[in-house]
């Protein structure tokens, strides 16, 4: 499966949730996708059925293709402690998504673009890959020549929400990964239990 680059709508009325963030569209229409509206009476789905929508959601919300997911939760499940927790951590300490949670960028899609366009620097160096693993105290800072880009000054502009595994200086424009998130600090509304019982099949 390439990268979804489609409507983000129509996901999130799939998923019944802005997984994307705030969606007028989905504001108004909140109902799964389908020609027949909201009336259409649908089966209750399966358990497997559960399951594979819990695990479409999170790599949805993360950005994330099928082999990187599978080989992420192989990783999560090879480590101590809770496999499911294990692999959120593991989402959220990718450096697109700690571009997005310091708010250099509105969105994961958008802090993507900036890694992948070479606007970010980790520990002085610069870093192109967004899938790389971000390590507590690593520094991520803007490059020097990018420091103006709109899109960084406009996300830095908007109070989005703060997040206390991570610091970002407006006056150096530089951060810090000061932790590893527990999972009551994720905010995302994933089951990621369901997740771990359908790659246990």
């Amino acid at each position: 499966m390439a990268r979804y680059k489609g409507p983000k709508t129509k996901i999130a009325r799939k998923f019944g949730e802005a997984i994307f963030g705030y969606d007028k569209s989905f504001e108004r229409k909140n109902y799964p996708p389908g020609q027949h509206g909201p009336g259409k009476r649908r089966k209750s789905p399966s358990d497997y059925g559960l399951q594979l929508k819990e695990k479409q959601k999170a790599k949805y919300t993360y950005g994330v293709l099928e082999r990187q997911f599978r080989n992420l939760f192989k990783e999560a499940n090879r480590r101590q402690g809770v496999t499911g927790e294990n692999l959120l951590q593991l989402l959220e300490t990718r450096l697109d998504n700690v571009v997005f949670r310091m708010g250099l960028a509105p969105s994961r899609r958008a802090a993507r673009q900036l890694v992948s366009h070479k606007h970010i620097v980790l520990n002085g160096r610069v870093c192109n890959v967004p899938s790389a693993s971000v390590k507590i105290n690593d520094v991520i800072s803007i490059r020097e020549k990018s420091k103006d880009f709109k899109v960084i000054q406009e996300s830095l502009n908007k109070k989005g929400k703060q997040f206390p595994w991570v610091d970002f200086n407006r006056d150096s424009m530089s951060g810090t990964l000061l932790a590893i998130p527990q999972r009551q600090e994720i905010p995302e509304n994933i089951k990621e239990q369901l997740i771990v019982e359908l790659y246990s099949k």
